[in-house]
């Protein structure tokens, strides 16, 4: 967003305040929603992280702060009567004060579980950065790609031979291999992103030759 399109929000309705919604930008999750101004705009479009007004102690405030739990920021869209924006962003941990993950947890639908797929990530991700003692990540990723290929590999088969049996056997077998697969991509630097990138382009070609 540039200063002539936040100079071009409808400040006036909010008396110079405008709601901001913060987005996931992997999952889609709804992490949090506050209040900017100009100010607050600017400074989130210049730092690369969520930097909101505080109404209570009416000042500006970096998400994350005191906690550490930041978010950087992607990309800032105003919505259709430029009286609110969208904050697309990437958290580094936790987004409510209460250490849930979004501030809407305690009333998030069914189907948004699978949004506990990026925090899996993130786990994974910092297990590959910094290894605990102890942990299963850390000693599968220390027996080198070879084997982390053949846990896929026999995790697959495993989904395989469930197929044709109880339901939950099939999502256990499965949970245990979009695991592996989770390691296996995070340790070349990938992620189920970088695969859902590939299945919507697929998708959208399909679409185009019909």
């Amino acid at each position: 967003m540039t200063l002539q399109e936040i100079d071009a929000l409808n400040w006036a309705k909010g008396d110079g305040l405008l709601p901001a919604i913060v987005q996931d930008a992997g999952t889609g999750a709804v992490l949090m929603t506050g209040y900017v101004n100009r100010e607050a705009l600017a400074s989130m479009q210049e730092r690369e992280e969520v930097v909101l007004w505080s109404r209570t102690r009416q000042c500006l405030w970096l998400k994350g702060e005191t906690s550490g739990n930041r978010i950087g920021v992607e990309r800032i869209v105003a919505d259709c009567d430029r009286d609110a924006v969208l904050v697309l962003g990437r958290p580094s941990g936790p987004a409510c004060h209460t250490g849930a993950m979004t501030c809407f947890a305690a009333t998030e639908p069914e189907g948004s579980r699978l949004a506990f797929l990026a925090r899996l990530e993130q786990v994974v991700s910092e297990r590959l950065v910094t290894p605990t003692t102890g942990s299963y990540t850390a000693e599968l990723v220390a027996g080198g790609m070879r084997r982390l290929a053949q846990k896929v590999g026999e995790e697959g088969l495993e989904v395989a031979l469930a197929a044709s049996g109880p339901k939950e056997d099939l999502i256990s077998e499965s949970a245990d291999l979009l695991f592996h697969l989770i390691v296996l991509l995070k340790s070349r630097g990938l992620s189920l992103e970088d695969v859902a990138r590939v299945l919507a382009s697929r998708h959208a070609e399909h679409l185009a030759s019909r």
